[in-house]
């Protein structure tokens, strides 16, 4: 079995059996282009089925010299994965990455913004141009709805159910979930479509998406990481701030005031609870303000 098969079969397992998302199976093959280049510049001629943990080892030692553990151990897991594979479809018996241990990594809590910061970060998008309010209408958007980028920029016309408070939302693997929408957030996106879009000329089969480039077609997520690094420089923010901030920000304040997890697990999108469990990290104000009030021995 060649590298490049082996590698291909393992791209179709992964969009058709797992149905994980593009990003998701760009990044798993990625991991084993970089094993295979590895193993190319070495001069080491094992295929898949031949390769040993040893093999492994020496990849793991020479590619952690330029990476940090998180993301060392993000490679360990994805190679884990692609062996697993290969014994589930019968090609290989054993996992050569079973006793390579991954670095200890502590959980990295999410980057947040204060709902103060989150309001001077929409108020420095420059409003004077039809950009500026694709940008707030934007920024609004993945703040009231907790969106991931890659379904903001995926936001179709046809997805927005106005009358009923809802967006219909394509999150991972093409999971689709409801997700109710703010009315101010509605009033945005009501103002860019009937105003701001109608001006652009919209290159066909881009009709529907809802945010659209100077050119009338969709938005990269590029695009979108750059207007927020621009307005939180001149918001003076001093944070790391990506798209993803609004969406930590978004679960941090629900849950801050009072939302139930599992409603936030919705919303987010994630199959686990486990996964939205990570925003449980109210600081001890937080926490002494709940016992305060809820605890029935609050007053002795």
């Amino acid at each position: 079995m060649k590298w490049n098969h082996a590698l291909k079969d393992y791209e179709n397992y992964l969009k058709i059996e797992r149905g994980l998302s593009k990003n998701s199976v760009t990044n798993y093959c990625l991991d084993i282009q970089k094993l295979i280049s590895f193993l190319e510049q070495n001069n080491m001629a094992v295929s898949p089925i031949q390769i040993s943990t040893e093999n492994l080892q020496e990849f793991i030692y020479e590619t952690a010299k330029t990476i940090n553990p998180r993301s060392q151990a993000r490679l360990i897991s994805g190679l884990k994965s692609f062996f697993n594979y290969l014994i589930f479809e019968d090609y290989r018996k054993d996992n050569p990455t079973e006793l390579i241990e991954s670095p200890k990594v502590g959980r990295k809590l999410p980057d947040t913004l204060a709902e103060d910061e989150i309001d001077a970060l929409i108020a420095a998008i420059d409003l004077s141009t039809p950009e500026g309010e694709r940008n707030r209408t934007m920024l609004e958007t993945l703040y009231s709805c907790g969106l991931r980028v890659s379904e903001l920029v995926a936001l179709k016309i046809s997805d927005l159910f106005f009358e009923e408070g809802f967006i219909k939302v394509s999150g991972k693997g093409d999971k689709q979930r409801f997700v109710p929408i703010a009315n101010t957030t509605i009033k945005y996106i009501a103002i860019y479509i009937n105003e701001v879009r109608p001006h652009i000329n919209i290159q066909k089969g881009f009709e529907d998406f809802v945010f659209l480039n100077r050119r009338g077609k969709s938005l990269t997520r590029a695009m979108v990481f750059t207007v927020i690094k621009n307005a939180t420089v001149k918001a003076g923010i001093k944070k790391n701030v990506s798209p993803h901030t609004f969406r930590h920000s978004f679960a941090t304040h629900l849950l801050q005031n009072g939302a139930d997890l599992r409603a936030i697990q919705q919303m987010l999108g994630h199959e686990s609870i486990t996964t939205t469990e990570v925003y449980m990290h109210l600081n001890r104000n937080d926490l002494a303000r709940v016992i305060d009030k809820h605890h029935p021995r609050k007053d002795f």
